[in-house]
């Protein structure tokens, strides 16, 4: 049910109000009727995904069948007062008077999310608009089935958050101009109370095709727009060939936002590949301090006392006395040498972040412009994308993501301790491969050979993947120790994921990916 549809059901409740109550009914464990003299049941239906709210002259009967619905009858008593809506939102707020005899009734409200598949009543103390302490849900929710919103009694209820759109009711012809480049099959995501029905009845209205922009004909839609707030009644032919449309548009809406959510983290990712290629350029300054601070001490290093913590020494340009700070346990020369390597991994890492610079600029450049495609895209084109992304993935298994040597061989590479122990310990068989970082936490990678020996190029790009995966990430030689499954095993008592071997080889390779 659409926004400007409850509008239109409150609308003709308003005259009545304050209406007396005659009692509750409940026609299915779903459905509450509440009878209201003079005007008949008003009935809200709650079964996802479809929740209504209608006024029925039709008799309705049946006694509680949840204990929700005897609350509703035992304590929701009393003259219906005030009917609200949040802006044209699918939330509504019924106010009840209470009632006093034998056992006096307080004054509550009744919140009725009319929202799809997570359609509720909610029962709340007496108070002012849409806030306040649950005292009963038709659906509790709690933060295992979803992490943003929960709905539990004797929990504080706050109504879906605060949207800006423009309100039908009171839209002017200026703003109904600037929807004109706007498909009138996508208004609603800049009008509020519309969704799929309403958007291609307001289509049909307006006599204008339900994907194209009207442009010069927004008086028409303007017109139609306003009869629709009027009457929000949906026609049979709409209810058929319009719903297949609007349903189209619903599922390319869905599926454009599946879609910008793993587009937007590459553009977050390709962004701060290229911050690190700035940082590493700015560590080129480091290097080269760290290099004339190495020459000064390889210099004068016959002048330093053992275990100074500074010493000062003249540059070699005449400038001055230039201060050095030393780690006391280290010689002069060992204190240059340390430079020297930290001067040479800055200037490596500079250099292997600089050759895929261009690279990261051209994919990033890619993912910007799919994401302006995604805004205007029909559904064929979304779907194709969505295939085009699927098939750039990488291949995952059960266990661990799976990789390819350049001898065929099958790799898998676990992503947390759970799928490193499983890998190791029930996956792998005891002729296959085992490779694992030496000295640095990571992942535990394993090459299925069936008990064949393992090539070079292959040893290599297995090492390179748990390098890759370790946190020794993005540095240089880093030392991988290989072995077969055999030969590893997990001690008595240890947690899941560590592990001793023997019988290793050891390889030096870089901490990047062989993908990249």
């Amino acid at each position: 049910m659409e926004g400007l549809m409850l509008d239109r059901v409150l609308r003709d409740l308003q005259p009545h109000l304050p209406a007396r109550t005659l009692g509750w009914a409940f026609p299915d464990e779903t459905t509450a009727a509440l009878l209201i003299e003079g005007l008949g049941n008003l009935v809200l239906s709650y079964r996802p995904p479809q929740p209504v709210l209608f006024v029925s002259r039709e008799r309705l009967r049946g006694d509680p069948r949840s204990p929700f619905q005897r609350y509703l009858a035992a304590r929701v008593r009393g003259d219906l007062t005030v009917v609200s809506q949040l802006k044209l939102d699918r939330v509504v707020v019924l106010h009840f008077s209470g009632e006093s005899g034998f056992v006096d009734q307080a004054p509550t409200r009744i919140v009725f999310e009319v929202t799809g598949r997570n359609a509720n009543v909610l029962v709340l103390e007496d108070g002012e608009g849409f806030n306040g302490r649950i005292v009963m849900a038709a659906r509790e929710i709690t933060g295992s089935r979803n992490r943003f919103r929960t709905i539990r009694t004797g929990g504080q209820y706050s109504p879906p958050p605060p949207y800006e759109k423009l309100d039908p009711r009171t839209i002017s012809e200026a703003e109904a101009r600037e929807l004109s480049g706007l498909p009138l099959g996508r208004w609603r995501e800049r009008v509020d109370g519309l969704g799929p029905l309403l958007s291609a009845e307001l289509a049909r209205r307006a006599g204008l095709p339900f994907s194209a922009a009207p442009e010069e004909a927004w008086p028409q839609a303007l017109a139609a727009l306003r009869d629709l707030v009027a009457d929000p009644t949906v026609s049979e032919g709409v209810m058929h060939g319009g719903a297949r449309e609007a349903a189209r548009t619903e599922k390319a809406e869905a599926l454009r936002k599946a879609l910008r959510e793993p587009l937007e983290k590459r553009v977050t990712l390709l962004t701060n590949q290229l911050n690190d290629v700035t940082r590493a350029e700015e560590g080129l300054e480091a290097a080269a301090q760290d290099r004339e601070e190495a020459d000064l001490l390889m210099a004068y290093a016959h002048t330093i006392e053992p275990g100074s913590s500074v010493a000062v020494l003249p540059s070699f340009d005449g400038s001055g006395e230039r201060p050095v700070s030393l780690e006391p346990q280290l010689s002069a020369v060992q204190n240059a040498e340390k430079r020297y390597t930290r001067a040479r991994r800055r200037e490596e890492v500079y250099e292997r972040l600089a050759e895929r610079e261009p690279v990261l600029r051209a994919e990033l450049a890619e993912a910007h412009a799919r994401v302006s495609q995604l805004e205007q895209a029909e559904l064929g084109t979304l779907e194709a994308l969505a295939a085009q992304l699927q098939q750039e993935r990488p291949e995952k298994s059960q266990y661990g993501a799976r990789f390819t040597t350049p001898g065929g061989f099958e790799v898998l590479v676990g992503r947390n301790n759970k799928e490193n122990a499983t890998l190791t310990h029930r996956v792998g068989r005891s002729m296959d491969y085992w490779f694992h970082t030496q000295g640095y936490p990571g992942s535990h990678v394993l090459v299925r050979t069936g008990g064949r020996e393992l090539p070079l190029p292959d040893i290599l790009y297995a090492a390179q993947l748990a390098a890759a995966h370790s946190k020794a990430r993005g540095s240089s030689n880093v030392a991988v120790d290989y072995t077969r499954i055999k030969f590893v095993w997990r001690p008595k008592g240890a947690p899941a994921g560590q592990v001793h071997y023997t019988d290793q080889k050891t390889v030096w390779v870089d901490g990047v990916s062989p993908e990249a």
